[in-house]
């Protein structure tokens, strides 16, 4: 013990680190976790808080992180295999899944130990993080029609995601549950960018029978929205009402908008954090099983919702 503590006390003052290919040959490990983007749109404000936790997590154990990009499916499953061939990374992180996702079984059949960011259909088990986005949707829209409104409009992600099948299903079960019919012109989907926030918000709005709520599925979208809103002369919290998934960024702050804006929180960050603290006890052996959790989220009120106004709740009214 005692020549240990000298051997550590000597690196320390000559600021010696371990020779990663050396502890790669003695352990068998590469020291690495990989992740595969596909280009544009998997790329923003939601991948950069992730990413962050994720790094601050994997630092703590001495893993890199070794990203690529590619521009289709095929490309993906290609680098995946090349990846377990030559033993670069000890695991891989999947996210963006689709409802019924190849790339588990494909990771299965390789061998190559990942986890989920979400959750798919697979009869294969398999670890994976993700959140309640069906229970984050069904919260936002039962408030809202609890307030009155009955015309309320959701901009979603990409179809076929998990995630967003995932909210228009507690979207559709609220409106349900309170009686309102499903129309299929107050239901859009794309990216979560302000640009595509804002031209599904200038449709809503073009409607003959307009809505006078909206659930926008991130910040994003969330200030495309508002533009277009404040654009048609209307007043946000009081001609519509708005409530934004994702409110934890740093540079986006929903208290600090005018209005302030409601919102279903739920970090990114720490998920990436989380993701990583599952990384490390899978490649330690730590799990007999499989890591499945789902997070609740949590809804915060301010004031860009309000009751439904006297002249707009009878449903299909035109405002």
């Amino acid at each position: 013990a005692e020549t240990r503590e000298r051997v550590a006390d000597a690196a320390r003052k000559y600021g010696y680190h371990p020779n990663r290919a050396a502890i790669g040959l003695a352990t068998g490990r590469a020291g690495a976790i990989g992740i595969v983007f596909r280009g544009g749109s998997e790329f923003g404000p939601h991948t950069s808080e992730f990413m962050g936790g994720l790094g601050t997590r994997l630092e703590e154990d001495g893993i890199d992180m070794l990203l690529s990009t590619v521009d289709s499916r095929e490309t993906e499953l290609q680098t995946y295999k090349r990846l377990a061939a030559s033993k670069r990374v000890d695991a891989v992180i999947l996210h963006s899944p689709t409802v019924e996702d190849e790339r588990i079984a494909f990771l299965s059949q390789l061998g190559l130990p990942f986890i989920l960011h979400g959750r798919t259909k697979s009869d294969l088990p398999y670890h994976y993080m993700d959140i309640d986005n069906f229970g984050a949707i069904h919260q936002a829209t039962a408030h809202l029609t609890g307030l009155g409104h009955k015309r309320i409009a959701i901009i979603n992600g990409l179809k076929g995601r998990s995630f967003a099948e995932h909210r228009d299903q507690g979207y559709r079960a609220a409106l349900l549950e309170s009686g309102l019919p499903i129309d299929d012109a107050l239901l859009g989907n794309g990216d979560f960018t302000d640009e595509m926030g804002f031209r599904l918000m200038g449709a809503f709005l073009e409607l003959p029978d307009r809505p006078t709520a909206v659930i926008a599925g991130s910040m994003m979208s969330a200030l495309g929205a508002m533009r277009a809103v404040r654009t048609a002369g209307l007043k946000l919290g009081d001609d519509i009402s708005l409530i934004a998934h994702d409110d934890v960024f740093p540079y986006i702050s929903a208290d600090n908008m005018v209005p302030t804006v409601s919102t279903t929180r739920s970090s990114i960050r720490a998920a990436g954090v989380r993701i990583g603290e599952m990384l490390h006890d899978i490649l330690a052996g730590k799990s007999d099983g499989y890591f499945n959790e789902v997070w609740p989220v949590e809804l915060v009120l301010r004031k860009s919702t309000g009751p439904v106004r006297a002249s707009q709740r009878k449903a299909g009214a035109h405002v």
